[in-house]
């Protein structure tokens, strides 16, 4: 699934990354705990987040994650869009709930983290 696929079945905003789009996402996963972050995330991988401080955008930087989902239509803090686009971060943003986002993206195909 490439993140341009996301963003139309999540309805996304694209808030940073936009040359990501035709990047081919491998699987997804949902964590609010940046040692989750840490501990299960990598390379071409979506992490879905209610955590919008710009630590999860550093913590993301270093796991090597492909980019961030910001579920609920948070309001997200300046310092953590303007982190994401200095370094040229994929964010997206939905009004979706994370399980609803989750179980979207489950049901086209995307594999958990924990499928790999």
């Amino acid at each position: 699934m490439l993140v341009r696929d996301v963003v139309r079945l999540l309805d996304a905003e694209v808030l940073s990354g936009e040359d990501k789009l035709d990047v081919e996402v491998k699987c997804g996963g949902a964590a609010d705990m940046m040692s989750d972050i840490l501990s299960l995330c990598g390379p071409n991988q979506l992490v879905l987040t209610g955590y919008v401080h710009p630590q999860v955008v550093r913590t993301a930087l270093v796991s090597e994650v492909l980019g961030l989902v910001f579920v609920r239509g948070k309001d997200i803090p300046p310092e953590t869009i303007n982190l994401a686009l200095l370094s040229n971060f994929l964010v997206l943003r939905t009004k979706s709930y994370m399980y609803t986002s989750c179980g979207k993206l489950r049901a086209a195909g995307l594999q958990g983290i924990d499928e790999r």
